[in-house]
């Protein structure tokens, strides 16, 4: 029914109340049976041909302009949490955003948080070097290994952010 025009609605409703038949109807007009049966429906729930619905649910208070900004911002730092988004974000607005907003806009706008990769992938030398050292040592047997030092690398972090970095 929405993507009948009024005009076409009014012919249905006109041709019903004359007295033709919803399958009369439907043929003379080139609609379907379910379309004319919707539009009657409608006009004798309603009084009238389309029922404008109302939009439920809360008016957002991000206006496109401030989705637009709000992407911009992002995109210039990637680095940077949802709370200096907001903060940041909300120095334009005259009604201020909670982070929660900001958080739900974002994904809406498909942009998520990931984890930072935490080291970068080995360049082409060191990948060679890798496969050199790799042959040179291919031979060599369990017990060969057994007089190799192994050692952990710990890291140290003078602060306790040490978890993963989100960008």
């Amino acid at each position: 029914m929405g993507d009948l025009s009024h005009f076409p609605r009014r012919q249905i409703v006109g041709a019903r109340l004359a007295g033709a038949s919803l399958t009369i109807t439907a043929n003379l007009l080139g609609e379907s049976r379910a379309a004319v049966s919707r539009v009657m429906k409608t006009y004798t729930y309603h009084g009238q041909t389309s029922v404008t619905k109302r939009k439920s649910g809360r008016k957002s208070k991000l206006s496109e302009r401030v989705r637009r900004t709000l992407k911009r911002t992002v995109s210039k730092n990637h680095r940077t949490t949802a709370e200096k988004v907001t903060a940041e974000l909300n120095i334009y607005l005259e009604d201020p955003v909670s982070t929660k907003i900001v958080r739900r806009e974002l994904h809406r706008s498909n942009i998520h948080i990931i984890a930072e990769t935490a080291k970068r992938l080995p360049t082409e030398s060191n990948v060679k070097r890798r496969r050199i050292w790799c042959d040179a040592h291919k031979t060599r047997t369990s017990d060969d290994w057994k007089y190799v030092i192994w050692s952990v690398e710990s890291p140290l972090n003078f602060f306790p952010t040490s978890g993963p970095v989100c960008v």
